[in-house]
């Protein structure tokens, strides 16, 4: 696919007058291009309000042209539910979307919801069981466990068939994660601060009810139903050092003033 851009300029004008600025597809556009193409172009009426039409148009252009290998590897689409590390009362939804990128190793990243417009909130690590024993001790406090977000029903793959969710979740019931939100959007409509380290639910009556409720009326789900078609996945014992806000202290991230070394 090529993108023309430019000043067309009518044949046998002297003075070779200006036609209008342009953008349009060359002949030849391979039918995946043309069809991210569409879809870009679909998409960004959603998005951008605001934006100058050149800024809309390149926009437009890069997603028709550019390949971005990174994000199309990103096969697996997630939702649950975190809660700030050093505060149970603060609870948002998180809207996953990871790669496996080794046998113990997944990476995610994090937006508010599934939409053209999400907003981008932050990222997170999932590592197998035998990875995080491993871990330094301090490090493990980063880390929580997945059991109960599995086994609770409240962690889904919305659209992928029960026997699919099921088997994905029986390998990921045993796991740990390490999440940071970049953009606190249950308090401000703009990423202010530093990324605050997030933390999972570890058994019932700690995940707002509402919050649930909310999150399957509009995707079409049921934790209820999930928790009891994952009855039958084993409750993995929870490794020695995550979870670590369960002792009664934890941490989280602050903004420190030092020295610059040169």
């Amino acid at each position: 696919m090529t993108l023309i851009r430019g000043i067309h300029r009518s044949p046998g004008s002297g003075r070779g007058q200006a036609a209008a600025v342009g953008i349009g597809v060359a002949a030849g556009v391979t039918a995946a291009a043309g069809l991210r193409f569409c879809r870009k172009a679909a998409t960004l009426g959603k998005v951008g309000k605001g934006h100058p039409l050149k800024h809309r148009a390149l926009d437009l252009a890069a997603g028709a042209l550019q390949q971005k290998y990174p994000l199309d590897a990103m096969s697996t689409y997630l939702n649950g539910f975190h809660m700030y590390a050093d505060d149970m009362g603060r609870q948002v939804e998180a809207t996953h979307f990871c790669v496996h990128l080794r046998h113990d190793l997944h990476q995610c990243v994090i937006f508010d919801r599934n939409a053209p417009d999400a907003r981008l909130i932050g990222i997170e690590y999932i590592i197998s069981e035998e990875r995080f024993r491993g871990l330094p001790e301090d490090e493990k406090r980063l880390w929580h466990s997945h059991h109960y977000e599995v086994k609770s029903g409240s962690l889904t793959a919305p659209g992928v068939p029960d026997l699919a969710e099921h088997a994905y979740f029986e390998d990921l019931v045993t796991t740990y994660g390490k999440t940071f939100h970049t953009w606190q959007y249950d308090r401000d409509d703009f990423p202010y601060g530093i990324p605050q380290l997030m933390m999972g639910f570890t058994e019932d009556g700690q995940a707002s009810e509402e919050m649930i409720r909310a999150r399957d009326e509009r995707l079409g789900v049921s934790t209820s139903a999930k928790r009891e078609n994952r009855a039958d996945i084993p409750v993995p014992e929870v490794a020695p050092g995550a979870n670590a806000w369960e002792s009664g202290r934890t941490v989280q991230t602050r903004l420190e003033e030092t020295d610059f070394k040169r």
